[in-house]
């Protein structure tokens, strides 16, 4: 009786003190969240419209060498949480930057007018704290300000900064930008619950975020799952290390059809079985590559790509795209925020000539879709069977090569502008520019519609990004029975 009361009181303790509220503790290992995909019927005319704005949307973020946020129509996925205990709040996941921020009260957004989301400002909560200037998370907002400098903005008094006793002054305001809008924002702790299931929540105590009252053309908030000390896997990490520094995702297809998502993408925070067992015996082994190192954009899960095969012909990439330079130059950003893949010119003009030289000379370019969307190159195929080449990527690692599906790279839809309609496809890939552009800054990006059907891993212990084929909607229906 003793043993069972000392059990019972050693179980109490931990359901108080743990940041983690789970009513099985063989859990621990994993937490399932669902992504939500959402598309707009309204907002858009046409397919041309969407794709045009989303291509447009995927240069512009690519173009500017600054933390990417995804925001595109057609290729948003949200997670949803709740802060301080009150009202949920759905927020863009993002790969590409590492700050976890949302609207609050009282909020303007500048040049929001023509922006598809609604802003839902957060009311804070009475249980949210600032955070210190002395603290670390403060000077990661600020890109790494020597704690005196922030005492000083907070007007901390002389004597404060010299003897470090700075606690009781809040972290000021800080500026953060992003290829196509920024925010001006102060840094709060509070707890974040995230619903597992019916019966079980994940409770993060102490959790930092910025509350923006000002943004220019960012209407919604993100989650930054970035390389970077805010961003909510290495808060995660931190605050419930049982759950390891790893996540994935599975993107259910879009394919800009919003009949086609009828089950959310699965988040995989930690890892879901032991040993790289696999949900099923007959999925595909993950394929992996090297995280490469950038001091430039420290937040990027940067890669190695080494060429692309359109069929059997393998294009090699240029040398800047194999690895990362000193001063943060080259390598490929897999980013689940921007659409669509951006490579550079020498490259993209390479694979879409082999790819135009296979399917051109076959079917009619569809010059004025192109113009309409953004895309190159598109073609009519009538009634007939589109036959195009397979595309393979290949990333620096032996066997690092990973095929991907045709509705990946070529999408297929009805053109309805003209008097007859005809059946268009267009490859969905980009170009990023020359590249003596891209120079300065991360030389291609792998985007979230080319990710599509793949979990997608981002192991940060083993410093490795994998790639593996999966059935995303049979996944979340996997894990979530289990």
């Amino acid at each position: 009786m003793a043993n069972s009361s000392a059990f019972l009181f050693y179980q109490l303790l931990l359901i108080i003190f743990s940041p983690l509220i789970l009513s099985s503790p063989s859990s621990c290992q994993m937490l399932l969240l669902p992504l939500t995909h959402s598309l707009s019927k309204t907002q858009f005319t046409s397919t041309h419209h969407l794709l045009k704005s989303t291509t447009a949307r995927s240069a512009a973020r690519f173009r500017h060498q600054q933390v990417s946020l995804p925001l595109s129509p057609g290729s948003d996925y949200t997670l949803s949480f709740t802060l301080g205990g009150s009202s949920s709040v759905s927020l863009y996941l993002d790969t590409g930057s590492d700050l976890v921020w949302l609207p609050c009260h009282p909020f303007e957004c500048i040049l929001c007018e023509s922006k598809p989301e609604k802003p839902d400002p957060h009311n804070i909560s009475s249980t949210a704290s600032s955070v210190s200037c002395q603290s670390p998370a403060c000077s990661s907002a600020h890109s790494s300000v020597p704690t005196s400098d922030l005492c000083a903005v907070s007007k901390c008094p002389l004597d404060y900064i010299e003897t470090s006793d700075c606690q009781s002054f809040s972290c000021p305001p800080f500026y953060y930008a992003y290829g196509d809008g920024s925010l001006v924002a102060k840094l709060y702790r509070d707890s974040l619950s995230m619903p597992v299931s019916l019966n079980r929540s994940l409770v993060l105590q102490n959790f930092t975020f910025g509350c923006a009252h000002t943004t220019l053309a960012e209407p919604v908030g993100v989650a930054g799952f970035g390389r970077g000390l805010l961003s909510l896997p290495a808060q995660l990490s931190t605050l419930s290390p049982h759950l390891g520094n790893r996540f994935s995702y599975c993107l259910v297809s879009h394919s800009f059809d919003s009949d086609q998502v009828r089950l959310p993408s699965p988040l995989i925070l930690g890892r879901y079985e032991d040993k790289e067992k696999r949900v099923k015996t007959d999925e595909a082994e993950f394929v992996y590559t090297d995280m490469l190192a950038n001091p430039k954009h420290p937040y990027f899960y940067s890669v190695g790509l080494e060429g692309i095969s359109v069929g059997k012909k393998n294009i090699p990439a240029p040398g800047f795209l194999t690895r990362v330079e000193g001063k943060g130059n080259g390598g490929m950003v897999v980013d689940s925020g921007t659409t669509f893949t951006m490579l550079p010119a020498s490259l993209y003009n390479s694979v879409m000539d082999e790819f135009d030289r296979r399917v051109g000379r076959v079917h009619e370019r569809a010059s004025q879709i192109e113009e309409r969307t953004g895309l190159s190159p598109c073609y009519y195929f009538d009634n007939d069977v589109v036959n195009v080449p397979v595309l393979k990527l290949h990333f620096v690692g032996n066997g690092s090569s990973v095929v991907l599906p045709r509705k990946n790279y070529f999408h297929e839809f009805t053109d309805s502008s003209a008097l007859k309609k005809r059946k268009v496809g267009c490859v969905m890939l980009m170009n990023g520019g020359d590249d003596e552009e891209l120079s300065s800054g991360p030389g291609a990006t792998l985007g979230n519609y080319q990710q599509q059907g793949f979990e997608v891993v981002y192991d940060l212990e083993k410093g490795k990004v994998g790639f593996a084929r999966r059935e995303c909607a049979s996944l979340w229906e996997s894990l979530n029975k289990n």
